[in-house]
């Protein structure tokens, strides 16, 4: 397994940060892993719904199965996917009001199965410049 994560400050109300996050049309303007929705991302965004994403993990092309396993708008978003190789990934989402409009956003990604034991170290440092770079990219649209 190798478990990852990242976390920033964003001068932003976390409903707005929300908003941004969860807006499936500009998803790839800040998800440094994200490549296209190839059902055009979730249509309803609920616990037990799916949808596929085509990402870019580690320079290699993976096309995942999502499912939303919890959800709390604007504080909490849990997916759980199925990826190649019988890779399972998990990311989760949380967002922590601060006051005076600002939101910590912290980002939890998780990775198991055969094929993680042999890149766990390579897949650690690719998933958390991939995550610091996208919370970089997601404080900038919504600042």
């Amino acid at each position: 397994m190798a478990e990852v994560s990242a976390e920033s400050h964003i001068e932003a109300p976390a409903e707005k940060v929300w908003a941004q996050l969860t807006d499936w049309s500009a998803y790839g303007q800040w998800n440094a892993t994200h490549t296209s929705f190839p059902g055009g991302g979730p249509t309803a965004l609920e616990v037990g719904g799916t949808f596929q994403e085509n990402m870019k993990l580690m320079g290699f092309p993976a096309e995942v199965d999502w499912t939303v396993e919890e959800l709390e708008p604007a504080r909490v978003l849990a997916i759980r996917g199925k990826g190649p190789m019988a890779v399972t990934v998990a990311t989760r989402y949380t967002l922590t009001p601060d006051g005076d409009g600002a939101t910590t956003v912290r980002i939890d990604g998780e990775f198991t199965g055969a094929a993680v034991s042999l890149m766990a170290g390579k897949l650690k440092d690719s998933a958390t410049a991939a995550l610091n770079e996208s919370l970089r990219k997601l404080a900038g649209l919504v600042t």
